[in-house]
């Protein structure tokens, strides 16, 4: 059976996509820590970044950085905190959020978010993304 991951990412569920290539893909999680919330999902389904292919996690950095540099610039945050966790869905991504302190990368912080918000959040992001 397909991880909910892999569902949003074949378009059977509804995701706010930002970034894609044939290896990952970063959509805004629909329980932000902020505005800019961003999870970063190799289109493999691995359980456990431990278990990616050298050249699968490179490329996942790699690509989480870019989507990471755009963040930054469109929320103007101190620094973009970066996180793998892996215990809600078994499928790796990496969290990307903007914060201004060690605090708010507390994920007992998050709240569900507005369709109309993620939907301009996306928005902004792609386009730094293009620019």
């Amino acid at each position: 059976m397909p991880t909910l991951f892999t569902r949003i990412i074949e378009g059977d569920l509804p995701g706010h996509s930002v970034y894609e290539d044939e290896h990952c893909v970063g959509f805004l999680t629909i329980e932000p820590l902020r505005d800019g919330h961003v999870l970063m999902v190799p289109r493999e389904e691995v359980d456990h970044w431990l278990d990616l292919s050298p050249e699968l996690l490179s490329h996942l950095m790699v690509a989480s950085q870019k989507v990471g540099k755009a963040i930054h610039e469109e929320f103007g945050s101190e620094k973009v905190g970066m996180m793998i966790v892996g215990l809600e869905v078994h499928h790796v991504h990496v969290h990307l959020s903007p914060i201004d302190s060690i605090g708010e990368m507390d994920f007992s912080r998050t709240a569900p978010a507005e369709h109309d918000q993620l939907a301009q959040v996306a928005s902004r992001l792609k386009a730094r993304l293009a620019g």
